[in-house]
């Protein structure tokens, strides 16, 4: 059921990116991953991912570079955020606007993560 959904997961950790592909996968979503901001706005154009999980601390583009460049190419996918805790509450009033659909403070439990990726994705949780 989930195949049918694709996740971008963008991250300037290997390991991060690795360990979330790893746990969506084992749910059956198809996921694709971007080291960076730039290579973010590239891949999402490509291939239109239905949620984008976006860490937000990451050398490079900025944050709102990158949401900008999403919006400016059209690309309509939801995005969560990926942040530490104390950006997290900075992040609350924020998140709701536009195609921000919601955000996760790291670390994240894996089972927590899968939660809320399927709620963003209007999910029931069954598979």
């Amino acid at each position: 059921m989930n195949k049918s959904f694709t996740i971008l997961i963008v991250d300037d950790e290997t390991d991060i990116r690795k360990s979330v592909r790893q746990v969506l996968e084992d749910e059956g979503f198809k996921v694709i991953s971007a080291k960076d901001g730039q290579e973010c706005i590239e891949k999402a154009i490509k291939k239109e991912p239905d949620l984008i999980l976006l860490d937000i601390l990451m050398p490079g583009l900025t944050t709102k570079e990158v949401l900008a460049g999403l919006k400016k190419n059209k690309v309509k996918s939801k995005v969560m955020f990926l942040t530490v805790v104390r950006l997290a509450e900075a992040l609350k009033l924020k998140v709701l606007k536009g195609n921000m659909v919601d955000y996760l403070e790291k670390p994240f439990d894996n089972k927590e993560l899968v939660r809320r990726v399927k709620k963003a994705l209007n999910i029931n949780g069954k598979k």
